[in-house]
C-alpha cells in the first residue's frame, strides 16, 4: 500500500513517471476516451477546509478514471465531536478504497495513513501540498519542454505550496530560487532535504530575502497568497511583512524574456500579483489550474499501483 503524503514519498524516477502518467491522462480525458482505470473504486474525500480547485479536480478524476467520489466534510463528522481520528480511520478503511485529504494539520494525515489501512493522499496540509507540484511540474514541462536547468522562482510565503515546490523542483534537476522575509522560511527540514536532492541532481535551492534578486533571469515566477486559511488572525503583520514581495510587472521585467507567470490559487490580486500580470501574455495561471485535474488523476493511480502501471501499458 501507498500513501502520498509527501512529495519524498516518491522517488525522482517515480515522479517523473507520475508526471507521464499526467500527459498520458490528460491527452485521454481531453479526447473524452472511456477510461476504467479506477473502474469499481470509492474515493473518499475528506476536506476540514474549503476548496475549489483541489475539490473538484479530484472528484472529477475520479469520475473520469470510472471511479465513485464520496465528499465527506469534517464538520458533518463525528470528528467534529470530538471522535479520535483513529477511530474514524478504521471505519472509513473498511468503506473506501483511498482516502483524499485536505486537512489543517499534517498529523491528521499520518494518522489516517496508519490506521485507515488503505492509500492517503495529502490533497493540503499545513506542512506539504504535493498533488499541487504534481500539477505545477506538468505544467512548466509542457511549456519550457524539459524541467532540467530550468530556473524557478517562488516569491513571498515559505508556505506548504512553497516546501512541496522545494521538493520537487529538487527531485527532477531544476533549480530553485525562494524570496521570502526573514521569519517566513520554508521548512528547515524540508530545505535540508531539498538541497541534499538537488546536489544528486546537479542543480541549486537557494533562500533570499530580495524579491530582485530572486526573479533576475529565471524562467519561471511563482507565487501564492500572503495570508492562507488559518492566519486570518496574522493577517496585518503579514500584510506588512511581505511588502515588496509582489510580482508585478517591474519585477516580471527582471525575469528571461520567456519567463513564465504562475500562481496556485486562488489569487489576491493587488496583493502577492497584479493584475495585469496574472491577466498577461505571460500568465500560464490557467492551464496550471486545469492541470489540477491531471494531476490528481496521476495521484490516484499512483497509490492505486496496478492501475497505474496498466495506464503505462496503454500509453
Amino acid at each position: 500500500m501507498k500513501s502520498l503524503l509527501s512529495l519524498s514519498d516518491l522517488s525522482s524516477a517515480e515522479l517523473n513517471s507520475v508526471l507521464d502518467v499526467a500527459g498520458e491522462l490528460k491527452r485521454r480525458i481531453k479526447g473524452r476516451q472511456e477510461i476504467e482505470d479506477l473502474e469499481g473504486v470509492i474515493v473518499g474525500m475528506l476536506f476540514e477546509k474549503p476548496s475549489t480547485r483541489t475539490r473538484a479536480s479530484f472528484e472529477v478524476a475520479a469520475l473520469r478514471l470510472g471511479g465513485h467520489a464520496v465528499y465527506l466534510a469534517s464538520s458533518e463528522l463525528q470528528l467534529s465531536r470530538g471522535e479520535p481520528v483513529k477511530d474514524t480511520a478504521r471505519i472509513l478503511g473498511g468503506y473506501l478504497d483511498v482516502i483524499v485529504g485536505r486537512v489543517y494539520s499534517h498529523h491528521t494525515l499520518e494518522q489516517f495513513a496508519r490506521h485507515s489501512g488503505i492509500p492517503v493522499i495529502n490533497a493540503l496540509s499545513d506542512l506539504e501540498h504535493p498533488t499541487q507540484t504534481i500539477s505545477d511540474l506538468l505544467t512548466i514541462r509542457e511549456v519550457k519542454r524539459q524541467l532540467e536547468g530550468i530556473t524557478i522562482a517562488f516569491i513571498g510565503d515559505g508556505n506548504n505550496v512553497c516546501n512541496s515546490l522545494l521538493l520537487g523542483a529538487s527531485m527532477v534537476g531544476a533549480n530553485i530560487v525562494v524570496a521570502c522575509p526573514k521569519g517566513y522560511h520554508p521548512n528547515a527540514e524540508i530545505l535540508a532535504r531539498s538541497k541534499r536532492n538537488a546536489e544528486g541532481k546537479g542543480s541549486s535551492v537557494t533562500i533570499v530575502e530580495d524579491p530582485k534578486e530572486a526573479a533576475r533571469g529565471a524562467d519561471v515566477l511563482y507565487t501564492d497568497v500572503w495570508v492562507s486559511m488559518g492566519e486570518e488572525a496574522e493577517k496585518e503583520r503579514r500584510l506588512r511583512a511581505f511588502r515588496g514581495f509582489q510580482i508585478n510587472s517591474k519585477l516580471l521585467e527582471l525575469a528571461a524574456h520567456d519567463a513564465v507567470v504562475m500562481h496556485c490559487l486562488p489569487a489576491h490580486r493587488g496583493l502577492e500579483i497584479t493584475d495585469d500580470v496574472i491577466e498577461g501574455k505571460k500568465s500560464i495561471v490557467w492551464e496550471q489550474g486545469e492541470n489540477k485535474l491531471y494531476g490528481a488523476a496521476a495521484s490516484l493511480e499512483f497509490v492505486l499501483e496496478k492501475r497505474a502501471q496498466r495506464t503505462r501499458r496503454l500509453g
